[in-house]
């Protein structure tokens, strides 16, 4: 079900089918993603304002859902797309809107903390093969600044074995760097393209 034409040209929506196959035409503004979001009270716009935004085709909506704080909160917990009756994959948009933003240096001044911990996460998976807690919070909590957060909770979350002193490794390592070259690799845009800030986001 469409109630736009298929957008041309560099608009938002094209680049959007273009990267992630996601077709915002298909999404008629029911409203059960923006109903069933478990962030969506803590969001500036809604997740089917999000796509209504891509819809209009105008750059001050672009400019507005890029600029968003919405696009930072979503968990990727895919309640919306288990909820559309168009299998509209928000989740998917989003990555992509998250990336747009970096690469046009318009990111909501809360990226900086989430992405740090994305790489903090991302990194102690890739180093370890699995969450190293220890390393997740040291990291996160020196990109951030946010040194004395929490820590009341340590000596607790130590006597209750919540955090290791020492990281758990898996084996087949190698094959998991493997999955994360690759992804890199895919994540690198066509030759002759701008790179963007890469490491902006990649852990």
């Amino acid at each position: 079900m469409s109630i736009t034409q298929p957008a041309t040209g560099g608009r938002l929506a094209d680049r959007l089918q273009s990267h992630t196959r996601v077709d915002v035409s298909r999404c008629y503004q029911c409203g059960k993603c923006s109903a069933g979001c478990p962030m969506a009270e803590e969001m500036d716009h809604p997740p089917s304002r999000l796509l209504r935004f891509v819809q209009t085709h105008e750059p001050r909506h672009e400019a507005a859902l890029l600029a968003s704080r919405a696009i930072w909160l979503c968990l990727g917990c895919e309640t919306c797309v288990s909820r559309c009756p168009n299998d509209v994959d928000l989740p998917r948009a989003i990555d992509f809107f998250r990336e747009q933003a970096l690469a046009k240096g318009v990111a909501h001044r809360e990226a900086r903390a989430i992405l740090a911990f994305h790489r903090a996460f991302l990194g102690s998976i890739e180093r370890h093969g699995r969450l190293y807690e220890l390393e997740l919070i040291a990291r996160y909590k020196l990109a951030t600044g946010r040194l004395m957060q929490d820590v009341a909770l340590a000596p607790s979350m130590f006597a209750k074995g919540k955090i290791g002193l020492l990281p758990h490794r898996i084996s087949g390592r190698e094959a998991l760097a493997r999955i994360f070259e690759r992804a890199e690799a895919a994540a690198q845009p066509p030759e002759g393209t701008a790179a963007g800030p890469r490491k902006e986001h990649a852990s």
